[in-house]
């Protein structure tokens, strides 16, 4: 095991700034704080054999596990969806910076990484009906399952784009072509960027959402709190499906 590279250098190799700019690309959380996480990590496994894939299918077991968690009863569960969350996005940070620095990117690498954020969020939304329910199936658990459905058909609707554009032999969409051609779309989608209620429909933040909300169980004495969560994370998520295909369909990405 030779010496740990000098920060720095990682720095440059691993967080690229093209990337860490991008909207699209980088989760706020990464470079709020993550970032400087991962690269200290990343900095210790670049000297041994752990591979880039090894990672990422550690990030995926993380995130179904984090759903998972919420099967335990009481304010366990959230804590530890929420710090198995955390973990989650430590390792998507981590994998793609081992990666580069190692030069081992790989098709195998971005397909598990995809699917890996379709089962972690999906995880969460389906745990957050059982936690809601607090015992047996009903209602909650089916709002639960729809909400996950939800999530499915949001990044589902992102990914297809690439898939679109790489059918019609075109490079991959930028920044500049997510701008929604019709004013009036625009317009409500800056609104909708103002408020941010649609990062909830993220993994990372519905976590926090559903630990705020057991605290509040916690306080009150039952799970109202968290069922109302929940009805706000399927009622968000199933008013971006169709808002999230027209910005698509009214945008430069498909052309």
């Amino acid at each position: 095991m030779g010496a740990a590279p000098v920060l720095e250098e990682l720095r440059e190799v691993c967080q690229p700034r093209a990337k860490l700019a991008s909207r699209n690309g980088e989760h706020w959380a990464g470079r709020l704080y993550m970032r400087k996480i991962s690269l200290r990590l990343t900095r210790q496994l670049v000297r041994t054999p752990v591979t880039p894939d090894q990672l990422t299918w550690t990030m995926v077991v993380c995130g179904v596990a984090s759903g998972a968690a919420l099967l335990v009863p009481g304010l366990t569960g959230p804590v530890l969806a929420a710090v198995l969350m955390q973990l989650f996005l430590l390792f998507d940070c981590v994998d793609g910076e081992v990666a580069r620095w190692k030069g081992q990117n790989s098709a195998t690498g971005i397909y598990v990484d995809r699917l890996g954020a379709y089962l972690a969020d999906a995880a969460l939304m389906a745990g957050a009906g059982f936690h809601a329910a607090r015992s047996g199936f009903g209602g909650w658990v089916s709002l639960g399952l729809a909400t996950a459905l939800g999530v499915v058909l949001l990044k589902a609707s992102t990914d297809l784009v690439d898939v679109a554009r790489a059918r019609r032999g075109l490079t991959v969409a930028d920044d500049e072509s997510t701008r929604p051609r019709s004013q009036g779309v625009a317009a409500v989608r800056r609104l909708a960027a103002a408020f941010k209620v649609h990062r909830l429909t993220n993994g990372i933040e519905a976590s926090l959402l559903l630990l705020a909300a057991a605290i509040g169980d916690t306080i009150t004495g039952g799970v109202d709190v968290t069922r109302w969560a929940l009805i706000g994370l399927a009622a968000i998520t199933w008013v971006m499906v169709p808002a999230h295909l027209l910005s698509i369909l009214s945008s430069s990405r498909l052309r």
